[in-house]
């Protein structure tokens, strides 16, 4: 128990020791550490106050249960060829031997042993038990081991199953002693030896370092220690009980005990650490698709302004054209020879239309149809970009990579929110419209551009806006016309009538040209924002959601790998204090 009675530096490595355990306590909560974890943890935490925890596991037939009435030098665990622990089993100091039933199933063993006044001994049962419950129970108090004796048996050294059991103690950052039972079935020195190496090369491959070895016989450790004093030495029982003595010293106590929860706070750390790294590199693919659909939008606006213009430049030139037509027909009927035709209004009137405004407006409104399809072609070809990147993402893991526990609804929502905004992109691009979208920019471009001429909207489309400029342009030059010869002074009249009709021809287009522009323009420009924030809508949820998750464990990361740093480092100091004191 670690308590006022340590010395000051002790007590300041035991008050930081909390405090960091403290942060780490806090961040598994921050981060939605799962109950077990966090549980393990605060048990670890508790452990500092209680008596120093020493853990036996193995396999049943290893000799767990001999080897403990060995150590206490009576026989206070039931002995057997078969699993004789179905239960953990605590064992702790009592006057007389005694049990009783925990709630939780543990069994309380009580035996006036004088190893049991400062030391607690846990029995688990069989780490190869028929009842996996048994393992689950072994596994969930590993944890809250200051000390583990791995128990193997000379005659079945080091299983699969107990390399698998060890690397979950391995994995808690535990001190691990190997005890070699039964070593009493060899005649020989040498085959004690070979076994005693195969072990030291297989559990120093798993643990990234030896352990200490020792060898015992169990069996003849507890006829010494009953009456037959000669199989002590054979037994080998003294160098173990040795080492024990020494490793629970107060200083070695001290520096295991605290070792126990913070070697739980270093692995919950990097655990936890690992999962945000994880959930970091999930987020960075998911930045990368957004960012690559950003990039389609800015090329998707681009590619409209540029389009858009082109096929502008294809209207203009529509109304150059007849702009030009009007001016050599000016220039064919505004003479003096032709002055009687010039008296039949209509018959102008209708060669005017029929030279110079001629297939105008029918190609206008070919070409701003063709505008509108290609825009919404063009919206189209951007939803079905969308959908092809988020078909080309990693598929959204229901769950936490193997290995990994599935903490907090992070791969929940992230599975929601993808499987939602494929599924709304997929759903657009299939139920997409395009004679009814074009019908609808179609309305409201007409609307636009009657309106800016001051039309009236309902009464005209776009080509017939282009006559009705253009016959009007034919009405005044009639007028002028009729001026011209009623004056009787055509050779100096008709000259300057000719030049003001082919600036009101000019005026008039030019006039009609930067409508168009301009209406258009201001309409596709508004089709291209509501294209966009019909986009971004969608998208929000999910680039909210990876924003403020990246932020979220990058500060895990950050704060967890502090925190498992500073547990190890403490370790180390209250390892490196015991080394300093020893003899």
């Amino acid at each position: 128990m670690l308590n006022s009675v340590l010395a000051p530096e002790a007590e300041a490595l035991l008050a930081e020791a909390r405090r960091i355990l403290a942060e780490v306590r806090e961040a598994l909560v921050r981060f939605a550490a799962t109950p077990d974890d966090h549980a393990t943890l605060v048990r670890s935490i508790d452990q500092l106050d209680e008596l120093f925890l020493l853990v036996v596991v193995g396999e049943f037939n290893a000799g767990k249960s001999a080897f403990i009435n060995a150590l206490a030098g009576a026989a206070v665990v039931r002995e057997g060829v078969t699993p004789t622990t179905a239960s953990l089993q605590l064992l702790r100091y009592g006057d007389t031997i005694g049990e009783q039933r925990r709630a939780d199933g543990t069994l309380v063993v009580t035996a006036p042993a004088a190893l049991l006044r400062d030391v607690h001994i846990v029995d688990t049962p069989g780490t190869n038990a028929i009842i996996r419950e048994h393992e689950r129970l072994t596994a969930e108090f590993v944890p809250r081991a200051d000390l583990v004796l791995f128990i193997t048996s000379a005659e079945r050294p080091f299983t699969e199953t107990e390399r698998a059991f060890m690397d979950v103690i391995r994995g808690w950052g535990k001190k691990i002693v190997v005890v070699v039972n039964k070593i009493d079935i060899f005649d020989r020195e040498d085959e004690v030896r070979d076994v005693l190496t195969f072990v030291e090369e297989a559990a120093s491959r798993l643990l990234g370092a030896r352990p200490e070895i020792l060898p015992v016989s169990a069996r003849l450790a507890q006829r010494a220690k009953r009456g037959e004093p000669a199989l002590w030495a054979a037994s080998r029982f003294e160098a173990l009980e040795s080492f024990i003595r020494d490793t629970l010293d107060g200083e070695g106590r001290f520096a295991l005990k605290l070792a126990n929860p913070l070697g739980v706070g270093e692995t919950l750390a990097n655990r936890y650490g690992g999962i945000a790294a994880e959930r970091l590199a999930l987020l960075d693919q998911d930045v990368a698709a957004l960012e690559q659909i950003e990039r389609q939008l800015a090329t998707y606006r681009s590619d409209l302004e540029q389009g858009f213009e082109l096929r502008m430049v294809g209207i203009k030139k529509t109304l150059l054209d007849m702009e030009l037509r009007g001016h050599q027909y000016f220039d064919d009927i505004l003479r003096l020879v032709r002055v009687a035709d010039l008296l039949n209004r209509a018959r102008v009137e209708q060669e005017f239309e029929h030279r110079v405004v001629a297939d105008a407006p029918r190609r206008v409104e070919q070409q701003v149809g063709g505008l509108i399809d290609w825009l919404v072609d063009q919206e189209l070809a951007q939803w079905q970009a969308i959908t092809a990147t988020l078909a080309g993402h990693p598929a959204p893991p229901g769950v936490a990579a193997a290995g990994r526990p599935d903490v907090g609804t992070f791969h929940a929502d992230r599975a929601r929110l993808m499987t939602s905004l494929g599924g709304e992109a997929q759903r657009i691009v299939e139920t997409y419209d395009r004679h009814a979208e074009s019908a609808a920019i179609a309305d409201q471009a007409r609307v636009a551009v009657a309106t800016a001429a001051a039309v009236g909207a309902g009464a005209v489309g776009l080509g017939a806006l282009v006559t009705v400029v253009a016959t009007t342009a034919a009405a005044d030059i009639t007028g002028v016309l009729m001026a011209g010869v009623l004056a009787a002074i055509g050779l100096l009249v008709i000259p300057a009538r000719r030049r003001r009709a082919k600036a009101e021809m000019r005026d008039k287009l030019t006039a009609l040209t930067g409508t168009l522009q301009e209406a258009l323009r201001r309409e596709f420009v508004g089709v291209q924002t509501r294209s966009g924030d019909r986009l971004q809508a969608t998208l929000a949820p999910y680039s909210r959601f990876v924003r403020t998750e990246q932020n979220r464990w990058r500060e895990a990361r950050q704060s967890l790998a502090a925190l498992g740093d500073a547990c190890a480092k403490l370790r180390l100091r209250a390892a490196g204090r015991t080394a300093a004191s020893a003899p």
